[in-house]
């Protein structure tokens, strides 16, 4: 029977999901690979790494992280390879991040069997949230450290055995002396050739075994071949390959690819951090109130609606809740993009991921697993993190055949110089092989992209497609939608119109029972207004009870249901704009939504509403940037214009329905523009999908629904103008990149063609490329401070 370590004063309580798993396996059985794949197969187990499809009936969407990938080339076979097995529906896999996204039938496979796939092509595929991914990363780095230290050791020792043969003269040192200095450098190299160089061996190894290429089999042909041949010029100082021998050139390469690699997956650590940090945010278990009001300790798996739970200080939300008892201070950090601990008290929300800072806390539960606002947000991140940019697609692309290419230059090249010298002939050779991989080209446009879409999400904007970015960096119109976007996504109501024989109060209560089942900001308001209002009089209880029934919401125009008032057979209500409702024009600069019934107008209710007061400096800051700003809204056109004016933007319109918002930017984007849609995310998709590029503020939308490329979390309009910064500031970083690898390659290729260009040299220049691109990348890393965000309101294009 598997034990429970349980806290003290709380009772045990074991998941019964989790013990017969463990009590079904043998215990030498346990821990193996074949065992923990087919753990995977439990239709239980699949929630905590996939989600159900929403394109492909019947199909879940898993997320996945990849051992044993380096390059653009790896990707490519992993796809390959998953793609084959039946069920598999598409695939996606980042070379830059390591991860990829499966979706697969349930019907035709299971998980076990499409990871098998993998790890017969020499990789490993490991859940997303897999609780020990971190532990082996931090394996993986520290193998590489010492692969490097012992191939920097070595190659200290070696430099100097070589430099007499560099700096002496023929004569100088004895044939014994020098066969001396040959073989102790051959002793120094074997630690560098059995333990430093292993990754690339292994790697290449799987390549050949499954008829594959990637960017480690030329590296590894070439570090085999120069050991090889300095081996022979050590045991037959007479023979063809006697004349020089590079044990200096190839433990010199060998450290200077070990660096590259090493910087390479700090970068990508780097890069990934801000994903991990948000996907292992949630507890394994929870504390639960029981009937007789103990406390037991279980699964979160367990964990369900209405559930109430306690959140001592330091631990993180399970689920979306409402706080019972206690208060607190909480970091919601790294999902709104706040910075500064907020204040939680008996009524107010939680929300999972978040952490408890200070007190304890009894939270009920009403969001769990899919439904949290923690698991949109992971949803979103993790799609960015495997999505491709046109670049980095087209790399990828040509990754294969240009390995190929590699190969068979430096065979040829081999055959030139063969009759003259063999041994100078194999040197070119390897250099070729060396300075020609393509790890900078692959490397430059997704590294860049993101380091930034890591530091945007520390800064509270989320990237749902690493290619937004680059159409971002070329937008020059800014359309804002105005209610929740301009304004805030609070409103007051200022004032109530009504037909003879209706009460303000009884408009407001039919108007609040329609305005509970939408998320609109002034549904919100609506319903938020009534219940303070009924609270007041004490009749919270009859509009609680006054449901309405087939509410239905038509985007752009309002909510309509069926509701039964005292005294009167069951009607339909309308609820929204003055068109939808067939209300009378009223003068005035509020807001105004209507009611109508059967017979007609019912009341129209004027909503004050409050400009953001950052709004007025995001404008200016675009308008410096050269960008052309716009206002499309559903509101009434003078309210829309009154805000307009008060945040400094010229050209607005008013009484848009979604259609027309999407016909307007259709013709700005038939003009050449570039147009860049900022909503609320509420009633604007077809518009958010229409645009460019797209961004949605506020934290009532379905984040997971949401057609937006870019997500502000906090719904803080100022990062806007940063985020338009990195991304023009990321497209300079990509293009550096570009130039860079272009140049590299096309000054370096000529040179060990023609056989100036030693194989040390040849390692060097391929670990400094990657070396360069990967640093200029990490520019990019850094979270924008606060200081900075907000003078980023007045600064002029990067």
């Amino acid at each position: 029977m598997t034990q429970v370590n349980v806290l003290p004063g709380l009772t045990s309580a074991p998941d019964p999901a989790v013990e017969s798993a463990a009590l079904a396996l043998a215990p030498a059985e346990r821990d193996t690979p074949q065992q923990r794949l087919e753990l995977l197969d439990a239709p239980e187990e699949w929630a905590a790494f996939s989600q159900p499809e929403k394109t492909e009936s019947g199909c879940w969407r898993s997320s996945v992280v990849f051992e044993g990938m380096h390059c653009a080339a790896c990707a490519i076979t992993l796809e390959d390879a998953l793609r084959a097995v039946p069920g598999v529906q598409a695939v996606q896999i980042s070379g830059a991040s390591h991860r990829g996204q499966i979706v697969w039938s349930p019907e035709l496979t299971r998980p076990s069997e499409w990871m098998r796939s993998v790890e017969r092509h020499g990789y490993k595929a490991l859940p997303a949230n897999d609780a020990h991914a971190h532990a082996r990363r931090r394996e993986e780095a520290r193998r590489m450290v010492w692969r490097w230290a012992v191939a920097a050791m070595c190659m200290m020792q070696v430099m100097m055995y070589a430099t007499p043969t560099y700096l002496t003269q023929p004569g100088d040192i004895s044939d014994e002396a020098m066969h001396l200095l040959r073989w102790a450098s051959w002793v120094l190299s074997l630690p560098v050739m059995f333990f430093s160089c292993t990754p690339f061996f292994s790697n290449a190894w799987r390549d050949l075994r499954e008829r594959q290429i990637s960017m480690d089999l030329p590296v590894a042909l070439g570090m085999v071949v120069t050991f090889v041949v300095s081996t022979l010029g050590t045991f037959e100082p007479q023979g063809p390959f006697g004349a020089e021998v590079f044990f200096d050139s190839f433990t010199m390469f060998v450290f200077f690819l070990l660096t590259g690699r090493w910087l390479e997956l700090r970068m990508r650590d780097r890069t990934a951090g801000a994903l991990e940090a948000v996907l292992n945010r949630l507890p394994d278990s929870v504390r639960k109130r029981q009937a007789d009001g103990s406390w037991a300790l279980m699964s979160i798996r367990r964990l369900q609606v209405g559930d109430v739970i306690e959140v001592l200080p330091g631990e993180a939300f399970a689920g979306d809740g409402l706080v019972l008892a206690g208060q607190t201070q909480v970091d919601e950090a790294l999902l709104t993009g706040e910075s500064r601990p907020l204040a939680r008290r008996v009524g107010d929300r939680v929300i999972a991921g978040s952490h408890n800072l200070s007190g304890t806390l009894q939270v009920q539960i009403e969001q769990i697993g899919a439904a949290t606002r923690y698991a949109q947000i992971v949803a979103l991140m993790e799609s960015a993190s495997v999505s491709k940019p046109a670049m980095a697609q087209l790399v990828d692309r040509w990754a294969k055949p240009f390995l190929v290419a590699v190969m068979l230059a430096s065979l040829a090249s081999a055959i030139y110089w063969w009759p003259s010298d063999p041994a100078h002939a194999v040197m070119v050779a390897v250099a070729v092989l060396i300075v020609t991989c393509p790890c900078a080209l692959s490397l430059a446009t997704p590294a860049a992209m993101l380091a930034t879409a890591g530091a945007l999400a520390r800064s509270g904007v989320l990237v749902r497609r690493l290619s937004a970015l680059q159409n971002l960096s070329l937008i020059d119109t800014v359309i804002f939608d105005k209610t929740g976007t301009l304004t805030r996504d609070a409103f007051e109501v200022a004032r109530i119109h009504t037909r003879d024989g209706v009460s303000a109060a009884q408009a407001l209560d039919w108007a609040g029972s329609l305005a509970r089942h939408s998320l609109h900001p002034v549904s919100r308001a609506l319903w938020s207004e009534a219940r303070r209002r009924a609270e007041a009089a004490g009749r919270l209880q009859p509009l609680e009870a006054l449901a309405a029934q087939d509410v239905s919401e038509l985007a752009g125009q309002g909510v309509q249901g069926a509701l039964t008032r005292p005294g009167q057979a069951t009607q339909t209500l309308r609820l929204g704009s003055a068109a939808f409702c067939a209300a009378p024009a009223r003068a005035g600069h509020h807001l105004q939504v209507s009611l109508a019934d059967a017979s007609g107008w019912l009341a129209s209710f004027e909503l004050a509403e409050q400009v953001r007061p950052e709004a007025a400096g995001v404008v200016r800051a675009l308008s410096q940037m050269g960008m052309t700003l716009k206002v499309l809204s559903g509101d009434g056109p003078a309210a829309v214009a009154q805000v307009a004016q008060a945040v400094g933007i010229a050209d607005a319109q008013g009484g848009c329905s979604p259609q027309h918002k999407l016909q307007a930017l259709q013709a700005l984007q038939a003009q050449g523009h570039k147009v860049a849609m900022v909503g609320d995310g509420l009633n604007d998709g077809p518009v958010l999908a229409g645009a460019d590029v797209s961004f949605a503020l506020g934290q009532a939308v379905p984040l997971a629904q949401s057609k937006s490329d870019f997500v502000l979390m906090g719904g803080q309009l100022e990062v806007l103008v940063s985020t338009v910064q990195r991304s023009r500031q990321t497209m300079h970083i990509v293009r550096q990149n570009l130039w860079w690898s272009a140049a590299y390659n096309a000054a370096c290729v000529p040179l060990a063609l023609m056989g100036w260009l030693p194989a040390w040299a040849a390692g060097l220049g391929m670990a400094l490329s990657s070396l360069l691109v990967v640093l200029n990348a990490l520019r990019l890393s850094q979270a924008l401070p606060e200081s900075l965000q907000q003078q980023a309101l007045v600064l002029q294009p990067v």
